[in-house]
C-alpha cells in the first residue's frame, strides 16, 4: 500500500511506539497548527471558526490560531470554562438549548449565541433582559434539515426585535463531507442575496455570516491526497465575494482537524478460518469511526510497525482486521495487505484527528477508553490516561 499524507508525526513516533501502550490516539499539534495557518492564508481576511465537536483535545493548540470556537452543548461550554477559553471567542450553538444553558452562556460572556428557532430566540431574549446583558445573536437559517429555522421565522424575529438583543447576522450549515462544490457556491450566493433583502426590508445591519461549507477530507486509499486543501482553494473566490457583503466567518471541524490524528492499536491474535485471514487488535469500532466507512469496506491509510520499524505491505496476503468487541460488526478493515502480522505489532491508522476520539461508541461493552497523547516540537505528553468505562455503566441502586 502506498503511504500518503500524515507523515508529520515521524519525529515523535519512535518514542510513542517505545514508551506508550495501546490503544491510543495521538494528535500532532504541529500539523493542526500548520494546516490552520495554510487555511488562513487561503481565507485572507475571512474569520476562521473551529467546531470543537470535531476534537476538543485540540482546543489548546488551536485557540491562538482561530477567531472563534463553535460550542454546541453545555458540556462543551464546560470544557471551555475549564480551559479558560476567552468568552469573546465563543459562538454558542446547538440545536437544543434550554433557559439554564443560555443563562450559563450569558454568565460566561459568550460572544455570540445562535438561535435555532423562534422559541430559542425568545429564551435568549428573556435571559438577556432578565440578566441585563446585551448579547449578540445570530439566527440559524435551515438548509432543510432539523437545524435552524425557516426564512419566514427569521423575518418574524426581525420584525418584532428590540434593541435589548443585538441580532448580528445569520448562521448556515448544510452538512459535512460535501464534494459537489456547486452547492457551496449556490449557498453563498443565496445567503448574500437573502441578507441584502433583510437589511433593506427591516433596516438592520446584519453584519455577520457564520458559514459552514462542510468541505470534504480524503480518508481512504482510493482517494486523492495530492492536495487536501484543494476544495477550499476552489471556493476561495466565492468566499471572498460573500465576504464583501458581510463579516464572514468560516466554520470548520473535519476539514481542519483530520490530518493531525493517528490511532495506534496492537495486534493481539492472528488466525485463519476458511479463506479468511483474521488479525485481532486491542482496539475496535468503539474507537475508530471514519466518515463514509461501513463495516470496514473502505481502507484508510494504515502503517504496520514491528519492533518500532515499518513492516511493509504484502502483495499476496489480505487480512481482515477486527477489534476486541463481542460483536460481528467489529470489523475495522477488510482485505488489508499486511506482511505476516504477529502479536505485538502495531497498526497506525492515519487522518483520524476528527470525531473518532469522541464520536465512536466508547462505552459499548465497557472496554477501557484509550490513552490520548499529544506531540509538538518533538515533545510527547499525555492529555488523558486510560479511563475505565465500566464505572460509568454500573446502574445505581
Amino acid at each position: 500500500m502506498k503511504v500518503k499524507g500524515g507523515e508529520a508525526l515521524t519525529d515523535c513516533l519512535h518514542e510513542i511506539l517505545s514508551n506508550y501502550s495501546t490503544p491510543a490516539f495521538v494528535f500532532d499539534e504541529n500539523e493542526v497548527i500548520r494546516r490552520s495557518e495554510m487555511i488562513r492564508d487561503i481565507l485572507g481576511e475571512i474569520s476562521l471558526c473551529y467546531s470543537i465537536k470535531a476534537n476538543p483535545f485540540l482546543i489548546p493548540a488551536l485557540l491562538p490560531e482561530v477567531d472563534y470556537l463553535e460550542v454546541c452543548s453545555p458540556g462543551e461550554l464546560s470544557i471551555c470554562t475549564a480551559l479558560k477559553v476567552p468568552p469573546e471567542k465563543i459562538i454558542y450553538s446547538g440545536l437544543q438549548k434550554g433557559a439554564e444553558d443560555i443563562n450559563e452562556a450569558l454568565r460566561y460572556g459568550a460572544a455570540i449565541i445562535t438561535a435555532e428557532s423562534e422559541m430559542q430566540y425568545e429564551l435568549i431574549h428573556e435571559s438577556a433582559v432578565r440578566s441585563e446583558v446585551r448579547t449578540d445573536v445570530i439566527l440559524r437559517l435551515s438548509s432543510g434539515n432539523q437545524f435552524g429555522m425557516s426564512a419566514d421565522s427569521v423575518e418574524r424575529i426581525l420584525a418584532d426585535r428590540d434593541d435589548r438583543v443585538n441580532i448580528a447576522g445569520l448562521h448556515y450549515f448544510a452538512g459535512t463531507g460535501r464534494h459537489k462544490l456547486s452547492k457551496q457556491r449556490e449557498e453563498l450566493k443565496m445567503l448574500s442575496e437573502f441578507m441584502g433583502n433583510l437589511r433593506e426590508k427591516y433596516g438592520i445591519e446584519l453584519p455577520m455570516l457564520e458559514y459552514g461549507p462542510g468541505l470534504p477530507f480524503p480518508y481512504f486509499t482510493d482517494e486523492d491526497f495530492s492536495d487536501t486543501l484543494l476544495p477550499l482553494k476552489e471556493i476561495a473566490d466565492d468566499l471572498t465575494e460573500a465576504g464583501k457583503t458581510c463579516r464572514l466567518s468560516v466554520e470548520m471541524g473535519r476539514f481542519l482537524a483530520s490530518s493531525c490524528g493517528y490511532y495506534l492499536t496492537s495486534v493481539r491474535d492472528v488466525k485463519k478460518t476458511g479463506d479468511t485471514n483474521w488479525c485481532i487488535v486491542d482496539g475496535g469500532i468503539n474507537h475508530v469511526n471514519y466518515y463514509g466507512q461501513m463495516m470496514g469496506m473502505k481502507i484508510p491509510l494504515i502503517t504496520h510497525y514491528r519492533n518500532g520499524e515499518c513492516a511493509g505491505d504484502s502483495e499476496d496476503e489480505k487480512w481482515t482486521v477486527c477489534g476486541s468487541l463481542c460483536t460481528i460488526n467489529d470489523i475495522l478493515v477488510r482485505a488489508l495487505p499486511l506482511n505476516d502480522p504477529k502479536p505485538g505489532d502495531i497498526l497506525v491508522f492515519k487522518n483520524i484527528g476528527a470525531y473518532s476520539v469522541t464520536e465512536a461508541i466508547g462505552l459499548f461493552l465497557s472496554r477501557t477508553l484509550p490513552q490520548i497523547i499529544a506531540c509538538r516540537d518533538g515533545r510527547v505528553r499525555m492529555l488523558r490516561d486510560y479511563r475505565e468505562s465500566w464505572e460509568i455503566n454500573i446502574p445505581m441502586d
